[in-house]
């Protein structure tokens, strides 16, 4: 690997998927907005043409770190870089891959296309190796998006050429990390992880693709670099399964990031060299139980707090890794155990951090923009969805799948139910092993947990409308004649959203309710309603609304630019006490 050394995000982008040899994209690559969607037939996609300007990549041309900080709508960009491959990849084959770009690309390599991608938030690549050559290379990309149409999920990137309420800035084009990757000619391309912690193993469904014809897998698991467990299997086809025994178990747990090291690799006879990828596993269980949610059997009360994912720089993409495991640590200073990533797939390096930190979080997509009130929907949200959860599904940390937010209903019209029943349906089939949320908040159809959003901020109103269901009266439900609860665990995943920043100016602030008059008026009310949820027995979990400020939005218990706004100390607290129902 050529030296990453003032490249920006310069660290492996797929820390469960890595390999020796690849090459980081991003820095400088030229740029163009094509307001027109004209730059085909203008020849742009050709080699020799040069585009105008220039940005970085990876941050989006809206954000201050892509030197563009372009802040209206784009119908369209370009983006165009020359690569050379390094003299040691011989042979084999050389893929391309992008972390994510916003919405739907187009890729050319030395002016030929070489594929297609929907969605803005998912992972994908391609196999350029037929359009490659040695010396000079030029990779052309080409995005179009529309937040307005009703047609793609944009999650909180606003629709007016301002920001207002809680939506934000929007994100065009590329927002995570673009590289080159070789690979012998068969090669191991994915792999999905089942943790078996009480038979003491790991099961592994391993994707190869290329010439199987006789050959061999070896996966080895090491603890703190110990090898702990071995197992192998002749490849017969373009899918191998093999369970891992490990001599010594260690519980993935909330605050504790136990995560066993795996080895892979490929090898085939008449293929010089084996292929190997390095990877990571981590062993729990997830479970509902009545009102308890069981992690490794252990009934574990959810402290989530709403983590946007925006950067005051980089809007979408954080300036560096550090600010991805930052924004944990601080979360987990306050006393929080986790997160509901919030309309927005996250990337996979934060998913590491939550990984080894023992974090908590729930996997949800970016659906409000998008009209779901007809079937005709679902190509444009199920498809991207499904490509999130392969390429999450390793993660010990995500507990859960939530595909949609807050489903409203659009100029009049409801949504289509059989959407939602659709999306849950189809992810319990990829996933039947954690717990998925239909719709968090509203409108519930079918559901393994029934959570409402509730910014009532006056506590004692807010514990009143509780108390009958700590006795077997009636649940509350924000909307009876939308949704029925069925009886399945509860919780409140939206709350708070306490108005508080006293540097910020009324005319450009936005929160909930009537805001505090004071740091000791939020901590009161903090505590109150933040103690009705704890202290209730029909309570699994509570998510706070929010982590930090983004923007006029001014929730956060931190600033956009994460400055504490209390002692953390003095909600650690408040956060920690024991809760009614977990053990």
């Amino acid at each position: 690997m050529e030296s990453n050394i003032n490249i920006p995000r310069p660290e492996y982008p797929r820390p469960q998927w890595v390999r020796d040899r690849w090459l980081n994209l991003n820095g400088a690559w030229q740029f163009e907005i094509d307001h027109g969607k004209s730059g085909k037939e203008r020849g742009y996609q050709q080699p020799e043409h040069a585009l105008e300007g220039a940005i970085t990549v990876p941050f989006c041309p809206e954000s201050k770190l892509s030197g563009v900080e372009y802040k209206d709508f784009m119908a369209a960009v370009w983006y165009k870089r020359e690569f050379t491959l390094p003299k040691d990849w011989n042979g084999g084959r050389i893929l391309l891959h992008f972390g994510a770009v916003d919405y739907e690309t187009e890729v050319w390599v030395n002016g030929t296309s070489v594929g297609t991608h929907r969605g803005g938030y998912s992972s994908f690549s391609f196999d350029i190796t037929p359009h490659v050559t040695e010396g000079t290379n030029v990779v052309t990309v080409y995005a179009e998006d529309d937040v307005r149409s009703g047609s793609q999920p944009r999650g909180k990137q606003s629709g007016r050429f301002h920001s207002h309420g809680c939506d934000y800035t929007r994100t065009t084009g590329i927002w995570q990390t673009v590289w080159l990757e070789q690979v012998p000619e068969t090669y191991l391309s994915d792999m999905k992880v089942v943790a078996d912690p009480a038979n003491a193993c790991v099961h592994l469904e391993v994707k190869v693709s290329g010439n199987t014809a006789g050959a061999q897998l070896k996966a080895s698991a090491f603890y703190d670099g110990k090898e702990v467990g071995e197992a192998a299997a002749v490849v017969q086809g373009p899918c191998v399964k093999v369970t891992v025994p490990v001599s010594e178990v260690h519980l993935w747990e909330a605050g504790h990031g136990r995560l066993y090291d795996l080895k892979l690799s490929l090898e085939r006879p008449g293929q010089a060299e084996a292929d190997a990828v390095d990877s990571y596993f981590g062993l729990r269980t997830v479970r509902l139980d009545g009102m308890a949610f069981r992690i490794n059997e252990k009934s574990v009360f959810q402290r989530l707090v709403l983590d946007q994912g925006f950067y005051p720089d980089g809007v979408y993409t954080a300036p560096t890794d550090e600010d991805l495991r930052k924004d944990i640590e601080i979360s987990l200073g306050l006393g929080f155990n986790g997160a509901r990533l919030h309309e927005k797939m996250f990337e996979p390096r934060f998913l590491y951090w939550a990984d080894r930190l023992g974090y908590l979080v729930w996997g949800e997509h970016a659906n409000w923009g998008l009209d779901i009130t007809t079937t005709t929907s679902l190509p444009r949200f199920l498809p991207e969805w499904l490509e999130g959860v392969e390429r999450d599904y390793n993660h010990p940390a995500i507990i859960g799948w939530c595909p949609f937010n807050e489903t409203w209903d659009r100029d009049g019209a409801k949504q289509d139910n059989e959407v939602l029943r659709i999306v849950y349906e189809t992810t319990k089939r990829l996933d039947p092993t954690r717990p998925v949320i239909d719709t968090s908040g509203n409108f519930h159809v079918v559901t393994d947990i029934f959570d409402l959003h509730d910014y009532d901020q006056n506590p004692e109103t807010f514990r009143a409308r509780y108390e009958p269901m700590k006795t077997g009266g009636e649940v509350y439900n924000t909307f009876p004649g939308r949704q029925t609860y069925g009886g399945q665990p509860y919780f409140i995943s939206e709350y708070g959203g306490i108005w508080w920043n006293p540097d910020q100016k009324d005319d450009k602030a936005w929160g909930y309710g009537d805001r505090p008059t004071s740091e000791e008026a939020f901590l009161k009310r903090y505590e109150g309603l933040t103690s009705t949820l704890l202290e209730h027995p029909m309570m699994f979990g509570f998510c706070y609304t929010q982590l930090y400020d983004v923007e006029q939005e001014v929730n956060g218990l931190y600033t956009y630019d994460r400055r504490q706004k209390f002692d953390p100390e003095v909600i650690r607290r408040i956060n920690s006490r024991k809760a009614a129902i977990e053990d």
